[in-house]
């Protein structure tokens, strides 16, 4: 039999997987890697999470139901472009030895991934959504009642409805669409993370049923569960000074695989781990047995708290008591300047939203390279949003650059954040509030007669400054102690962090009703 014109003969095989709940499945999956190679998107969109984030800390502020649904099958929703066809086997009975061509986008095809996005794309476009210009995977629309935004943040193929409806939207899905929707319902498990409510009614994202996977991999793995520490490194560790072996082949795979596990679980809101899974990736590469050890001692710290969640607080924050300098920036070289707010964003809707954030430097972190860390917290109202750790790109001799690099790294991300904000339709506040333990980086940022005496800092100073001058940054100095950047600038005791992981991480209710921490006693001052 001949092959049709045009078409390019390929092959499918199956794959059986079980499912986390004990269901046994079975999938056609093409080989695509007997097609040609393309030059366009091949790929479906994924939602990043901190927008993830930012939309489910909404749901909350504007009082709308948060619900999830995964679906089945999503490829198979679209139809493929590309010209290819098999040639039927005994498993195909009567058919055997037809040609069979492929109209739907199997999974394994190099362009399935693309047409299911496209297929997507139409869907929500014909349900009134339109993609956010900041996040493309978040799709908004005006509510009904023009009051509030209704979103729906994809994944691939799974959603995360904030509606005043959603199972009217889920309806639709199935209904008109033909779509077949699994675990359709109010919100309680999402990429790896769990989702309740406190007794206070405060939505709790919570990882702890991923935290159980991974303690199941390294019992599985290593024939023990991890012994338990109080802080996920040696505080002053210097990993990169190690001279300890090389680990085995099978260790370096496993250390592959850890490195992951711990930078998802960053991402899903352990940002007390993200300092220490930053420092040991960098020897993903050629890792040793000290190296290895340390990830354990990791794991071993993530046991003991892996009752950590993110609370979805939405109190604004009682700024009224902090002063606001009142400076005149006219006669300067900022002259009258105002923030640049995009034209193209929808109008705002719904509660207002205050940005906090911290800033932090860790001087001379890596003692090989000399190079610091910059660190960064930020919070919509009282909720931790997003969280950033990195060695910084540059040498700095002395704490004052390295504090000044991060505090133009801190602005840039509050100038992101504000705008995401702006383009998901939230009214924003006239004022970000940035705070930092650096006296004379803050006393240069603010005052419009201070003088910059380094010249390389040049740029951190006029960045800082600009935002300063233009209104919308306020940078104020705040205490080292009480600094909540210090956990993602160094390996730090529990002692002097505990205060800061308590109302962050561990704490129920509101931040402003925490007191005093209680006394740590002198075993936990060890670890």
């Amino acid at each position: 039999m001949n092959a049709p014109e045009g078409y390019k003969k390929i092959r499918v095989h199956l794959v059986f997987a079980v499912k986390h709940g004990g269901r046994h499945k079975a999938r056609l999956v093409a080989d695509g890697h007997l097609t040609r190679n393309t030059t366009e998107g091949a790929y479906s969109g994924v939602v990043s999470l901190r927008s993830l984030c930012i939309v489910m800390f909404l749901s909350d502020l504007n009082t709308l139901k948060l619900w999830g649904a995964d679906i089945g099958n999503a490829y198979l929703e679209a139809y493929t472009e590309e010209k290819i066809f098999i040639v039927a086997g005994p498993e195909f009975g009567d058919r055997k030895g037809h040609i069979l061509i492929i109209s739907k986008a199997l999974y394994g095809l190099r362009t399935s991934g693309a047409r299911w996005h496209d297929r997507l794309f139409d869907v929500m476009r014909d349900m009134g959504f339109s993609p956010s210009k900041n996040d493309p995977d978040i799709w908004m629309r005006l509510s009904e009642n023009s009051e509030v935004y209704e979103y729906i943040a994809v994944y691939v193929d799974d959603l995360a409805i904030v509606a005043i409806d959603p199972a009217k939207i889920c309806q639709i899905l199935k209904d008109k669409f033909k779509f077949k929707l699994k675990g359709d319902g109010p919100l309680e498990y999402h990429l790896g993370c769990g989702y309740w409510r406190d007794p206070d009614g405060t939505l709790v994202a919570d990882p702890k049923k991923y935290i159980e996977k991974m303690m199941g991999w390294y019992e599985q793995e290593f024939g023990e569960k991890p012994r338990k520490f109080k802080t996920p490194l040696e505080p002053g560790d210097h990993p990169e000074i190690d001279e300890s072996p090389e680990c085995s082949e099978e260790n370096q795979s496993r250390y592959l695989t850890m490195i992951g596990q711990l930078q998802w679980l960053v991402a899903l809101g352990r940002f007390d781990i993200f300092c220490a899974t930053m420092t040991m990736s960098k020897f993903r590469p050629a890792p040793k047995e000290g190296h290895m050890s340390r990830l354990k001692r990791m794991y071993g710290y993530v046991l003991e708290k892996r009752i950590a969640a993110i609370r979805f607080r939405t109190t604004e924050p009682y700024y009224n008591d902090v002063e606001i300098p009142q400076h005149d920036w006219m006669r300067t070289v900022y002259g009258n300047v105002k923030e640049i707010i995009p034209e193209d964003a929808p109008e705002p809707k719904g509660k207002p939203v205050i940005t906090t954030s911290y800033v932090d430097a860790n001087l001379y972190h890596d003692i090989v390279t000399g190079k610091a860390v910059t660190a960064v917290l930020h919070l919509l109202n009282q909720t931790p949003i997003d969280w950033y750790s990195k060695k910084q790109n540059t040498v700095e001799t002395a704490t004052f650059g390295s504090e000044f690099s991060a505090a133009r790294t801190a602005t840039d991300q509050i100038v992101d954040l504000r705008n995401t904000l702006r383009y998901l339709g939230v009214p924003v506040r006239e004022r970000s509030y940035l705070f930092g333990d650096n006296k004379s980086v803050v006393t240069n940022a603010t005052i419009p007669t201070s003088v910059l005496s380094k010249r390389h800092h040049a740029l951190s100073y006029h960045r800082v400054r600009e935002a300063v001058a233009s209104g919308f940054l306020l940078f104020q100095w705040i205490d080292g102690k009480n600094n909540p950047a210090d956990i993602l600038s160094k390996h730090w005791t529990f002692v002097s962090v505990f205060p800061m992981l308590k109302s962050l991480l561990l704490w129920r209710g509101e931040t402003k009703d925490i007191k005093d921490a209680p006394t740590v006693s002198n075993k936990d001052k060890a670890n």
